[in-house]
């Protein structure tokens, strides 16, 4: 009999989203690519430069996925965690970037960080804060980890301001992503949850008060791709 593919849903249980990502973690990045038509390479720069990473610091990249992230970042020279809670995207991302400098894949629940106090000079999370069971123990975590006058980063899906294009980008997700994910992904039913968790989650001014409340300051955001992507940053508190 054919195992059935691991199926998230909006309870996001830790055990069924992370069997859903160990499924689809070999097509991963080039699904991603497609579905979002070569954007999430931009989304990346631009998640980098938000992060300016420095040779000599020290940087945890949370959902790192296969870590392609987590090599656009050790370029700078920094030592770069990549940390993810799906065994099987760690597994993947050591196939690819096993040997590549500054880089150390771990696995690690963004609620309850394998990590000491202060240990990191940034943190980032690329949509993988909104996969978690608690976002906002997630964001206490981080800030935990994060030494005073550290950095937070946090790239995720939002919400067009623009009605106009908030309706193209609603057509645009409910009718053809689920068709092209059928076609490109190893799990078209990963994508279904996909849809569901972007409308589910909250909008860019939501998102910064849960950062703001877990401690951090300075909090502030940019739109990219007319606010499809939200790009948050803040700092931990030196007192």
């Amino acid at each position: 009999m054919t195992a059935q593919p691991h199926r998230a849903d909006l309870g996001k249980d830790p055990a069924r989203v992370s069997g859903m990502f160990d499924e689809v973690a070999a097509g991963y990045d080039r699904t991603n690519t497609v579905l979002s038509l070569g954007n999430d390479r931009l989304w990346r720069v631009a998640t980098t430069r938000a992060v300016a990473p420095k040779p000599g610091q020290r940087i945890l990249d949370l959902a790192a996925g296969t870590g392609a992230s987590s090599v656009a970042l050790a370029r700078s020279g920094a030592e770069i965690v990549a940390g993810d809670f799906s065994a099987g995207m760690i597994a993947e991302g050591r196939r690819r970037h096993g040997d590549a400098p500054n880089v150390t894949f771990v696995e690690a629940d963004a609620m309850d960080l394998p990590f000491a106090d202060d240990e990191f000079d940034a943190v980032t999370i690329s949509f993988g804060l909104r996969n978690v069971n608690d976002p906002n123990q997630a964001l206490a975590e981080m800030l935990r980890v994060t030494a005073p006058g550290g950095k937070l980063v946090v790239c995720e899906f939002s919400h067009p301001q623009n009605p106009a294009f908030a309706a193209l980008y609603g057509f645009y997700n409910d009718r053809i992503l689920p068709t092209v994910a059928k076609t490109v992904s190893s799990n078209a039913d990963a994508y279904d949850y996909l849809n569901e968790s972007i409308r589910d989650w909250p909008d860019q001014l939501t998102l910064a008060s849960w950062i703001r409340d877990a401690g951090w300051s300075a909090v502030a955001h940019r739109n990219l791709s007319f606010g499809i992507v939200a790009l948050h940053r803040a700092l931990k508190p030196v007192s």
